[in-house]
């Protein structure tokens, strides 16, 4: 018999306009053409990983499903429909005949060049799916492999707002790409302090022992959040309303609101290329996408 979760409801932000990996791939000369196009043309989640070219939202879904979701919300932007039709098609979200699919549209204003950040587009996820109010829900990036085991653990946790605080030692990025990684500061109860976006030297000393960083995965109730998102400004540096402020005022407001999850584990991610060709080898797939043949 299958075993049921309460809230079994989950949001995907997919709108970003991946300009960081449109930018890498001029920098790599050798790879194959079908890789190329993607990585072009396509939303991170699309690009095809490892000898079948199966989308990298796949892995993620599959995870999704078997972490025991049901009710997905992906929030696309101008120029989402591959994602959307990919996932209304009995060979894509077709494969995963557990999951419900919605979507929201995060548009870029006129005048801007770029979505309005992570913030936004969990509000505009949340105005879609009113019928998560006064329940439950989890948010990720679509462009990080979270594990079943982290999805089902801040599935099943039992705070009323959560997230994971993954020990940077764990993740097998390199050390300069780690140390941008925002820090989780913690209480002696596990219950986080703050978020530091781009730590400095003196945050990480300070750090003594194990450091935690947030790979933007929080599982939130819908009447906690709802309200700070509709009220967080804009980043007066990155001119985004990003999520981690958001949590950030969450917890200035409710104190001992949000507990950080702790996990030792990697988590794959496509920011560039070379991370496409990384997780393909994580995947066993990967040798095939190195060459232009």
């Amino acid at each position: 018999m299958e075993r049921t979760v309460a809230d079994p409801n989950i949001a995907i932000l997919a709108g970003g306009v991946s300009s960081r990996m449109r930018q890498s791939v001029s920098r790599q000369n050798d790879l194959n053409p079908r890789l190329r196009s993607d990585a072009e043309r396509k939303p991170k989640a699309m690009i095809g990983i490892g000898r079948h070219a199966r989308p990298f939202l796949d892995y993620l879904l599959d995870n999704i499903a078997h972490a025991g979701y049901r009710n997905v919300a992906i929030v696309i932007g101008d120029g989402g429909d591959v994602i959307r039709n990919y996932c209304e098609n009995p060979r894509g979200g077709g494969q995963f005949p557990d999951l419900r699919f919605s979507f929201a549209t995060q548009t870029i204003s006129p005048g801007w060049e770029k979505p309005a950040g992570t913030a936004d587009a969990l509000l505009q996820a949340l105005n879609t799916m009113q019928s998560w109010q006064h329940r439950k829900f989890t948010v990720c990036n679509s462009d990080n492999l979270y594990s079943e085991h982290v999805l089902r653990m801040i599935l099943e946790d039992s705070h009323r707002n959560a997230m994971i605080d993954y020990d940077r030692s764990a993740l097998r990025f390199d050390q300069e790409r780690i140390s941008q990684f925002a820090i989780v500061q913690r209480d002696s109860d596990g219950f986080l302090l703050d978020i530091l976006e781009k730590p400095s030297s003196k945050n990480i000393a300070e750090n003594r022992g194990r450091i935690g960083v947030s790979m933007n995965i929080f599982r939130f109730s819908y009447d906690d959040i709802y309200p700070v998102l509709n009220e967080i400004p804009f980043h007066p540096v990155r001119g985004e309303k990003e999520l981690p402020n958001a949590v950030r005022m969450l917890v200035e407001r409710i104190p001992h609101s949000v507990y950080a999850i702790p996990i030792a584990e990697h988590v794959p991610d496509l920011t560039s290329v070379a991370d496409v060709l990384s997780v393909a080898d994580h995947l066993d797939g990967g040798p095939d996408d190195r060459t232009s043949g």
